[in-house]
């Protein structure tokens, strides 16, 4: 079942004085099924941080579509928003956006507490969670008493503490060091295995080949896509290198999002050199 899906959508911007539009996004079209693991990889100025700002709903399209469990993102009241992100999307961000003055139990709380649950709520929720990401000794610490990696575990944890429907992680890989990389992307697989719906937009090869699906933007239009199927996750980096070094080169056409998966495995890399020659 489809949990997410984008349909036509389209991103125009238009200079303060109205002289010059930009075409931020054109007619993306993809969908996202319940439980799945999704990056979203292109070169800067692709587009992707315009699209994850629409799925978001910090942003509005200028035309097409998004639904996140069927509801269409564009119809909710200004006022309703930041509750129906609080209450759907948990965000996991490049640099933490963690609270100094707080500790990390009460940034991880924070979502919580602007929902207006009770404390003993809060605490029953948190209390698996933080065992599961290893941070059980580190909640009465302050943000920078810790190292990147323990920052965005805290990240992470408040991004499930609100059960969200979909986690949007912007670059989560962006400020940690190899280790602290290889355990972030080792938590993620642990937590999509548990079912959680995970969209990732990332520059890093070796996170995207984590994902179970790498979705590639360039000029604002999904130009490919790769399934995992049986691949393993070298194998998966190195059909990623290969695409972005077509991207890169070839130019080429768009393709649909609705790329074939066949028997469960990825469309070759001979595919988009087809496109990008014809």
């Amino acid at each position: 079942m489809s949990i997410l899906e984008v349909s036509g959508l389209k991103k125009i911007y238009t200079t303060r004085f109205g002289g010059n539009k930009v075409e931020a996004l054109r007619n993306v079209s993809f969908s996202v099924e319940e439980g799945e693991y999704v990056a979203i990889m292109g070169e800067s100025g692709s587009g992707k941080t315009t699209l994850l700002n629409i799925l978001a709903a910090l942003d509005r399209p200028t035309g097409g579509m998004v639904k996140l469990d069927g509801q269409n993102l564009s119809g909710i009241k200004e006022s309703m928003i930041a509750a129906f992100r609080r209450d759907n999307l948990g965000f996991v961000f490049q640099d933490f956006n963690l609270l100094d003055t707080f500790s990390l139990e009460d940034n991880i709380y924070l979502p919580l507490v602007l929902a207006g649950k009770h404390y003993k709520e809060m605490h029953q929720r948190l209390e698996p969670i933080a065992r599961q990401l290893g941070i059980q000794e580190l909640l009465k610490k302050y943000p920078y008493e810790v190292s990147g990696g323990q920052k965005q575990r805290a990240a992470v944890a408040r991004a499930l503490i609100t059960e969200p429907r979909l986690i949007l992680a912007d670059e989560p890989t962006g400020a940690l060091d190899s280790r602290a990389t290889d355990e972030l992307l080792r938590l993620f697989g642990e937590i999509n295995g548990r079912g959680q719906t995970i969209l990732m937009v990332t520059h890093s090869v070796k996170a995207a080949s984590h994902a179970g699906r790498v979705l590639f933007i360039k000029d604002g239009e999904v130009f490919h896509q790769i399934y995992r199927g049986n691949s393993t996750n070298e194998q998966l980096y190195q059909k990623i290198s290969d695409t972005l070094t077509v991207l890169a080169t070839r130019g080429g056409q768009p393709e649909s999002a609705g790329a074939e998966k066949g028997n469960g495995q990825e469309r070759t890399l001979e595919t988009a050199e087809r496109r990008s020659r014809s």
